[in-house]
């Protein structure tokens, strides 16, 4: 009996993720398959999901998008491509996602979302005041004959 749920729960995750390829495309991109009812799906791409059936805290979870910006991004998973009225809902904060009750617009939350860019071309670097201690070495230029 105990055989035959394991086989039958196997079964379901290969055809709910679209046969063996779509399989071990989830596995390697998150270490682990989960079945669940499809909850909602962002403006980034990204796929919420739900399954009841698990402990509290695991029973939530994302599959994020293979392109952002026209950039893929199949091994370059981050956190902050969740928006925030998403991550109340992945965080239990509420019970009802974002597809059935819209977040309240207030004047004090930013309307659009910004990812986190640190360490990349686009962070902002504040403009030092102070003096370096350290200065590099510029060589004398001479002119070529």
């Amino acid at each position: 009996m105990e055989l035959l749920a394991v086989l039958k729960r196997g079964l379901q995750q290969l055809t709910c993720h679209g046969g063996l390829r779509g399989y071990l495309r989830v596995f390697f991109r998150a270490n682990h398959v989960r079945v669940g009812t499809l909850v909602g799906e962002d403006k980034y791409g990204n796929k919420y999901y739900e399954d009841n059936k698990q402990f509290f805290g695991r029973h939530r979870w994302v599959i994020y998008t293979t392109e952002m910006n026209g950039k893929n991004t199949f091994r370059d998973v981050d956190g902050s491509i969740v928006p925030p009225e998403w991550h109340r809902w992945l965080h239990c904060m509420t019970d009802e996602p974002t597809t059935i009750k819209p977040p309240i617009a207030r004047k004090f939350i930013w309307t659009t979302h910004k990812f986190n860019v640190t360490g990349t071309p686009e962070q902002y670097v504040p403009y030092s005041t102070t003096r370096k201690k350290i200065h590099e070495w510029v060589p004398p230029s001479t002119p070529y004959k």
